[in-house]
């Protein structure tokens, strides 16, 4: 059984770490500090955190004055509320001028739990991957979290992270390194690709484990930046094996799964067979994080069925073209 730890800790954590280090970060909440835990920060650097209230679209605002004024700003709420509300603010105020903004979103997916369907956000990825300039990364740990904070603190201009309610495996050692736009092979595999993003990562692993008893080797990519995507890391993954499943906590329209299939749409291998695992066009619902988790089909037991289909289609296009 892996560990498992708060995304949203480890970056309430890093995020206080670094603010000790550089006096120009400041950080901006809309009265959900405790839950995104930016309070840690607050508490410590009062002067340098503005609690903004229920007030997304001024949250975004005053962020790009004060990156304009030359301060750091991060930004956080939970992602419904970040990308949803305030998405003209961000477009016409962060992205278009391409202001130096680091939005860190709480709370993305279905794993919001009881929240229910009105607070689970499974579009955010695709509100920001549509953005021009706009830099958009899902962590898969904790640990991943704490390098890509460090890694956007160094980028300049706006990004996008979307973070978790819920406690994530830990599938990283805390010396792991993290560059944006670069995929991570976290297993080999030589008969099929799982390219997955946040807690699917973990699951993709599990899915492979299942799948290696059944004398099938699944690779495993991290595709934690998913703007901009690693195109050579899934042109190698559709050459080398032919057949690829995304997985992600996200809507299977306009996130990491349509960013996949337009890389090998149009600079793939033509015969490379492509599933993408994600919520098929719904909107959430109340219950357990666990039982969301079975209901969308983000179980490892799901994966591995999924990949054994894409596989007897390739191995009856296979026997097709040889007849």
């Amino acid at each position: 059984m892996l560990e498992k730890k708060s995304l949203r800790k480890a970056y309430g954590e890093t995020l206080l770490r670094l603010g000790k280090q550089n006096e120009q970060i400041v950080v901006l909440d809309a009265d959900l500090s405790k839950s995104t835990q930016t309070a840690r920060f607050g508490k410590d650097f009062p002067h340098r955190f503005f609690n903004m209230g229920v007030s997304e679209q001024d949250m975004i605002s005053t962020a790009a004055g004060l990156a304009l004024g030359g301060k750091i700003p991060f930004a956080s709420t939970f992602a419904i509320f970040q990308t949803g509300r305030a998405w003209e603010q961000i477009r016409q105020s962060l992205c278009y001028p391409k202001v130096n903004v680091k939005l860190v979103s709480t709370h993305g997916g279905i794993t919001v739990g009881e929240d229910g369907a009105s607070h689970h956000c499974i579009e955010d990825i695709a509100l920001m991957r549509v953005l021009p300039n706009m830099t958009v990364i899902m962590p898969a740990d904790a640990h991943e979290t704490e390098k890509a904070i460090e890694a956007v603190l160094a980028h300049k201009g706006p990004v996008y992270i979307r973070l978790s309610r819920e406690d994530f495996p830990v599938i990283f050692s805390p010396d792991m390194q993290f560059t944006i736009g670069k995929a991570q092979t976290v297993r080999q595999g030589r008969d099929l690709t799982f390219i997955a993003c946040g807690l699917l990562v973990s699951v993709a692993l599990e899915a492979a484990s299942l799948l290696e008893q059944q004398d099938i080797q699944a690779r495993v990519i991290n595709m934690s930046t998913i703007k901009p995507i690693d195109h050579e890391a899934i042109i190698q993954a559709a050459e080398e094996t032919g057949t690829i499943v995304s997985a992600e906590e996200h809507s299977v329209i306009g996130g990491l799964g349509s960013a996949v299939a337009e890389v090998i749409a149009e600079q793939g291998p033509g015969k490379a067979l492509f599933k993408r695992i994600g919520v098929c066009d719904r909107y959430g619902m109340s219950g357990k994080s666990q039982v969301l988790l079975q209901e969308f089909g983000f179980t490892a037991q799901n994966l591995a069925e999924q990949a054994k289909i894409l596989l007897k289609r390739k191995q009856q296009a296979k026997r097709s073209s040889n007849n």
